[in-house]
């Protein structure tokens, strides 16, 4: 049987590590959102204004419900790096099996409550009448797919946490392109609306796991279990829930405050929806960098961790920061200078009041991405370390300034106040983040000497 080769992150050039790992993951958020916002395009050219604004009136609780997946796998996949880190593989593949067990359940409940609540939810966020059986036929495909969500996350998270960034890539470029296919043939040739777009992301979820599962099971000898390490462990599923729930809530405390800010978007019309929803899915676009940067520090935080080695971690953190930065800056140009420009790819040039809220929402969001880029690097070193739980408070700050812009002040300034909302959000996390941080990283060298 051939082995993959896994990458340990404990030894070597800190910044040379956290490249090689990053540049993979980079492109392969890259094209997750390339796919996500191909939908987006395919809707708004073909199905109208109307339709980006149903698909768009779901994107905040959609990223409540399945950030929290995305959260939960993310977490299940700290404890198989640390062990990762210090050598303890049969301890490791308990936890691979335990979370296998774990992501079964959690998948299973979701998927029956949500599916039932979904309209429901849409009423409360305050819809609007004209675009809510639009939406309502977009989420209910949507979260009918969150098995197909804990597959793909759990698994890559895994591979991810093994040192291997570059596979998940591959796999994620194919149902990008699978993705942009069916949204084609399922719109266009079988006519079957915004769900033809909802079915091809889920069938392309589903297919980029099943890639995965394949890759594992062939190639990754480390990962080869005996019987006794499938059974479920008390301790292990202890641990993974310490760990993944905490990261789980955390996305979907952000996401409370983002499905508030929606409610507020809501009431200023299906215009406003169609333009904050442009503007998102660019500015998610352009983000990908801080994903990854956030996403290869908690591998290389949970190795390092793992093996006792915080200096790296520091030195990790100073580099990666310095990325952040300099693309932070070059994001800012380029969307100050184009946005227009960009969202033409969404809606016809004759509807210029949504361009130019488009290019407003760019020009003040990727003005505050370094805040952004710190949220994401600080925040998955923390959960990297094992500090989950201090890392749901950047959460609940995020909740609360969104909560803030649209309760007391979008009624006063309507749009203006919109599209400063996500800045408020990301400086408010770091006010708590940095200092946390800084805590973490203190009591673990007292800890550990």
């Amino acid at each position: 049987m051939a082995k993959s080769v896994t990458k340990d992150m404990t030894v070597g050039s800190p910044i040379r590590l956290i490249l090689q790992f990053c540049i993979p993951l980079f492109f392969g958020m890259l094209f997750q959102q390339f796919y996500n916002m191909m939908d987006m395009l395919i809707v708004g050219q073909f199905l109208g204004v109307q339709a980006l604004a149903s698909v768009g009136a779901t994107g905040s609780v959609n990223f409540m419900i399945i950030g929290f997946c995305m959260g939960v796998c993310n977490g299940f996949a700290i404890p198989v790096a640390q062990r990762f880190g210090a050598g303890d593989y049969h301890s490791l593949r308990k936890y691979v099996a335990n979370s296998v067990w774990l992501s079964i359940a959690f998948a299973g409940v979701m998927t029956i409550a949500v599916c039932v609540l979904c309209r429901q939810i849409l009423l409360w966020m305050n819809t609007p009448l004209d675009i809510i059986d639009g939406s309502y036929r977009y989420i209910f495909v949507i979260f009918l797919g969150i098995p197909t969500v804990y597959l793909y996350n759990l698994l890559s998270g895994i591979i991810r946490s093994l040192g291997d960034s570059k596979s998940p890539l591959f796999f994620l470029v194919f149902s990008s392109i699978l993705n942009i296919v069916l949204d084609i043939v399922l719109i266009l040739a079988f006519h079957m609306g915004v769900a033809g777009a909802a079915w091809a992301t889920v069938i392309s979820q589903l297919v980029s796991g099943a890639a995965c599962l394949f890759y594992m099971m062939r190639r990754f000898e480390i990962l080869k279990m005996t019987k006794d390490e499938w059974r479920i462990d008390s301790n292990c599923v202890g641990v993974l829930c310490n760990m993944g729930i905490p990261m789980g809530l955390q996305y979907s405390i952000t996401a409370i405050g983002s499905v508030i800010l929606q409610a507020a978007v809501n009431s200023l019309g299906s215009m406003s929806v169609a333009a904050v929803a442009a503007g998102s899915k660019i500015s998610m676009f352009f983000c990908c960098p801080f994903d990854a940067m956030g996403s290869t520090m908690a591998t290389y935080a949970g190795q390092n961790v793992g093996a006792g080695k915080l200096e790296r971690i520091s030195m990790g953190m100073k580099s990666t920061c310095l990325l952040g930065f300099g693309y932070s800056i070059l994001a800012c140009i380029v969307l100050v200078c184009f946005g227009e420009t960009v969202a033409l790819l969404f809606v016809d040039p004759s509807e210029t009041q949504i361009i130019q809220q488009v290019s407003w929402f760019l020009a003040a969001n990727s003005a505050f991405y370094f805040p952004l880029a710190l949220v994401n690097i600080v925040r998955f070193t923390i959960q990297g370390l094992g500090f989950s739980k201090s890392a749901i408070f950047a959460g609940v700050c995020e909740m609360v300034a969104r909560s803030v812009v649209a309760m007391a002040f979008v009624p006063i300034f309507g749009y203006a106040a919109i599209i400063f909302a996500n800045p408020a959000a990301w400086i408010f996390a770091d006010l708590f983040l940095i200092p946390a941080y800084l805590y973490v990283m203190k009591w673990l060298r007292s800890a550990i000497s």
